[in-house]
């Protein structure tokens, strides 16, 4: 069977179905595939416990992709970013900063959510669009590109002709890897477990990051759960100290995050299972190819700090739809991808380095160097409008 749209997306995570519906609100013909159907409740196996919270830019995005309406009715504001150094002697805090929103204007920071019920929220959505076809548990299987059209075909033996091939496929991109694009990989040591807890201390809208060594913990406001206080927590560390931590039963699991909170909030209590992801940095050479563009983690990956990744990803995502619509019959050719590439290219290198940076430090494990750190961030929150620019520069606004 052979079939023509518009636009091709290969990936159906987060990043992937938001542009679907964004093209497919914008009147673009789409498919969509993943080779793994979304698991969309929160107890389903293999689901996603991270969260995501989408910064100020991300919510014109969602705006117009007719998304932010279904979202924002389970939305966790976060009103203040708090930085807290506890890399003393003992696991407590010695330095807390707080990065207040409403220095830089009326809105929150930004909005929290879980990824299974982002999920959920987009396929609901993509439903709604009649030029949106979404498959799940089909993938993209070989990829021949041409100056008019890509040519995809699919592991259930479909044959696609699209002008716009966008690969949103994950950092090991099999797209991506078709169209022989490299990759400057970093890598850690380092790994992220996910979970969320409950906790007696309300968060009050509060993102708190602390740090010791190993990477830092963050608590990330999620709605109460069951009359409850609750938060998502990523909480990075080395590999092997992340995967004992993971074997940990519940109890002693808890006396461990208790301690490396530093009893901000009380005892934390275990609501969900844990995942372990692993911590990198990558970027690919180059955005596009050929009738193709490379979206989300399939073009760059970085540490889960200061809510970087998917915002990026939906900026790349903003661009692709801006230059789509300003000139709708040049949709996939070389100009366009060429403009894509060069808008977006330097900014996420600038980031994925900026991000690298802000890691290796959260990972100083000898005393002199933490302190060193803890005396860098009372310095920069010092210096108002260095803390201002800070703020903006995380939310990618300008000055």
């Amino acid at each position: 069977m052979r079939e023509t749209r518009d636009v091709l997306i290969s990936g159906g995570g987060v990043a992937g179905l938001t542009a679907a519906a964004a093209f497919g609100a914008a009147g673009f013909s789409v498919i969509c595939v993943d080779p793994a159907p979304p698991v969309t409740e929160e107890g389903g196996a293999g689901a996603d416990m991270r969260t995501t919270a989408f910064l100020q830019p991300a919510r014109r995005v969602l705006e117009e992709a007719g998304l932010w309406s279904r979202l924002a009715p389970h939305a966790a504001a976060l009103k203040i970013m708090r930085i807290v150094d506890a890399g003393g002697e003992l696991p407590a805090p010695r330095i807390v900063k707080d990065f207040d929103a409403a220095e830089i204007g009326e809105e929150p920071f930004g909005w929290n959510f879980p990824n299974w019920l982002l999920r959920r929220e987009m396929v609901a959505r993509i439903g709604e669009l009649p030029n949106v076809d979404f498959r799940p548990g089909v993938a993209t299987r070989s990829v021949l590109t041409r100056q008019g059209e890509a040519r995809v075909t699919l592991s259930d033996g479909t044959q696609v002709a699209t002008r716009l091939l966008i690969a949103a496929d994950g950092r090991a991109s099999p797209v991506r890897e078709a169209l022989g694009i490299g990759v400057k990989t970093i890598r850690y040591g380092q790994k992220a477990l996910a979970f969320a807890v409950t906790h007696p201390i309300p968060h009050d809208n509060v993102s708190t990051e602390i740090h010791r060594s190993g990477g830092p913990f963050t608590l990330v406001p999620l709605p109460d759960r069951a009359g409850k206080p609750c938060s998502a927590v990523v909480w990075m560390e080395r590999g092997p100290e992340a995967l004992r931590l993971a074997a940990l039963d519940v109890t002693e699991f808890e006396t461990e995050m208790f301690a490396r909170s530093a009893g901000l909030f009380g005892p934390l209590t275990l609501v969900t299972r844990r995942s372990v992801w692993p911590i990198i940095s990558q970027i690919a050479e180059r955005f596009e190819a050929e009738r193709t563009a490379l979206l989300a983690e399939a073009a760059h990956v970085v540490p889960p700090i200061g809510a970087q990744g998917l915002n990026m990803s939906l900026a790349d995502l903003g661009c692709l739809l801006d230059l789509a619509r300003a000139a709708p019959e040049r949709l996939g050719d070389r100009a366009m991808l060429t403009a894509y590439h060069r808008r977006r290219w330097p900014e996420v290198k600038a980031r994925v380095t900026g991000i690298d940076l802000l890691n290796r430090t959260s990972m100083l494990s000898a005393r002199p160097l933490r302190d060193l750190r803890a005396g860098a961030l009372n310095a920069l929150y010092s210096l108002a409008p260095v803390r201002r620019t800070l703020m903006k520069a995380g939310l990618g606004l300008g000055r």
